[in-house]
């Protein structure tokens, strides 16, 4: 059998590093300010409705 227990990501063919990175700081970018409109609305309806 082969030996997978090492992966080389770096020499691997079709790893577009650059986009990879792009996906993440949107995903940050996404999650962050879903965060943030979460605990808003929140908020607000603990203020108007309680």
């Amino acid at each position: 059998m082969a030996d997978h227990s090492e992966v080389a990501y770096t020499t691997a063919d079709g790893n577009d590093y650059v986009a990879h990175e792009q996906t993440y700081e949107g995903f940050l970018v996404l999650v962050k300010y879903g965060s943030i409109t979460v605990a808003i609305i929140l908020a607000l309806m603990a203020y108007f409705l309680v």
